[in-house]
């Protein structure tokens, strides 16, 4: 069969000496002659043996996640010091050096627990004017960081999942490869931070930023107790350049219209400005209170929740053709065919059922009110789904975590989630048209109307034109 064909790995990917093994090894029926098949052994590449209860590939990614984030922790370390590399003290000595390494340690990761020694930097700079030793931070592997930011995400889901702080190492332990930093009073003490991040956030200034959508939302999850429900509500907003972010969080009694006006009023307080258009569902509470605190905000009902209380007062026979009229509706040219598709459901169901209709005809100016702003925009504008998509998977829990669970621990796991999901969310589509909504721009059918106060003078007078004679 001859030799093996050594194989060096691709430059930069490994540390220098790394290996891989291929040999020639003929098969029937596998295709042409002399086809070349990889066969690989954890020997031959340095990779240990899988530990008890692990596997092999688990292994290999370990250990190759190890060596990437080695590597990468000695070229930060390297560029740091050539960075003062002519910096010398009397007696021309370099003051930033290399000096050996920090105790291992191991981080989790979504490859698992990995093993970290990272490299010492002895840096004997001073700031002329503090007196105080310069200090190398590491970017890639802060000197807290026990864990990456992706499990860190795991932890808040899991526990508004229903996950008991007592479980998590041994829920996450069998998975990442250690339990390290997933015991209970770990988790507690991360929850513990996150309050104090909590609050911080509920107390910023809110002068800065100019917010013209709002999407509310009340969101109820089971905590520590089976008796006591968490009622989330939850404000998330689009700043003047289309971005998306959270506004305030906060927990209420149920969605009344004292809890919604409660945390209204704060933002207010904090020097937020009255948003142009607030979206929501049916809930009387928040818009009670809207009405009190932000009078000149305009209100567009969520179609989301509109369309399951319409179908819920229709016989399952009728979901369909409802559906498609319903669709007519709120996926209309403009405002002037959503109104006539609206009285074409009121015609073919308002007889035999007046009840799916009135949800319908009873709401209809907040239901089209997103017909006055960019056509681009109607996507978002129609329905609460910012809020919906972010705690889709919580907020239907019914298993209850067990031990001292509060509503401050659990306010404190929901925010953590928001923030996370944050990252991920995209602007709005024409996010230019938002300060222009700001503005007072008006829209006509989604298209924007350049001179709105001119546009009566500029349209042409039928009865002038019958008085003109035609030419010859």
């Amino acid at each position: 069969m001859g030799q093996p064909k050594r194989l060096t790995c691709q430059e930069g990917s490994y540390p220098s000496g790394d290996l891989l093994v291929l040999k020639q090894d003929r098969r029937a029926n596998a295709g042409r002659k002399g086809t070349t098949r990889a066969q690989f052994s954890p020997e031959q590449c340095d990779v240990p043996g899988p530990a008890a209860g692990s596997s092999l590939i688990d292994e290999i990614v370990r250990e190759g996640a190890r060596r990437m984030l080695a590597t990468a922790l000695q070229a930060e370390v390297d560029a740091y010091v050539l960075q003062f590399v002519d910096e010398r003290d009397a007696n021309g000595r370099r003051l930033v050096v290399r000096n050996g390494s920090h105790q291992p340690r191991q981080v989790l990761t979504s490859a698992g627990a990995v093993p970290v020694r990272a490299p010492r930097v002895n840096d004997k700079r001073v700031d002329p004017a503090t007196g105080e030793r310069a200090r190398f931070a590491s970017a890639i592997l802060p000197a807290w960081c026990r864990k990456s930011p992706k499990v860190t995400e795991v932890l808040p889901l899991l526990y508004l999942h229903g996950l008991s702080t007592s479980d998590f190492g041994a829920a996450l332990g069998q998975f990442l490869g250690s339990s390290a930093g997933l015991s209970a009073p770990v988790i507690a003490r991360l929850a513990q931070t996150w309050q104090g991040e909590q609050r911080a956030f509920a107390g910023r200034d809110l002068s800065g930023v100019d917010y013209v959508y709002v999407w509310a939302d009340g969101i109820h999850l089971t905590i520590g107790l089976a008796d006591e429900r968490l009622c989330l509500l939850v404000l998330i907003g689009v700043r003047a350049d289309g971005r998306k972010e959270l506004i305030a969080l906060s927990d209420g009694y149920h969605e009344s219209a004292g809890s919604w006006a409660d945390l209204l009023r704060d933002c207010a307080r904090r020097g937020m400005r009255a948003p142009v258009l607030a979206f929501g569902d049916g809930a009387l509470g928040f818009w009670a209170a809207l009405r009190e605190v932000f009078p000149q905000t305009a209100e567009q009902r969520c179609w989301f929740h509109k369309a399951a209380n319409v179908l819920s007062a229709l016989p399952k026979s009728a979901h369909t053709g409802a559906k498609k009229a319903l669709a007519e509706i709120y996926q209309a040219e403009d405002k002037d065919h959503a109104r006539k598709a609206a009285a074409a459901f009121a015609d073919t169901y308002g007889t035999k059922w007046p009840k799916a209709a009135g949800k319908i005809t009873g709401y209809l100016a907040e239901l089209l009110a997103f017909y006055d702003y960019p056509a681009e925009h109607w996507i978002h504008l129609r329905t609460t789904n910012p809020i919906e998509s972010t705690f889709a998977t919580v907020r239907h829990r019914t298993k209850v975590t067990r031990g001292p669970g509060s509503n401050a621990a659990g306010l404190a796991m929901a925010f953590k989630l928001i923030k996370a999901a944050q990252v991920r969310w995209h602007a709005v589509n024409a996010p230019h048209l938002v300060a222009l909504v700001r503005a007072g721009a008006v829209f006509h059918a989604g298209q924007l109307v350049e001179r709105p106060d001119e546009q009566h003078h500029n349209q042409p007078n039928p009865a002038a034109e019958q008085s003109v004679p035609a030419a010859a």
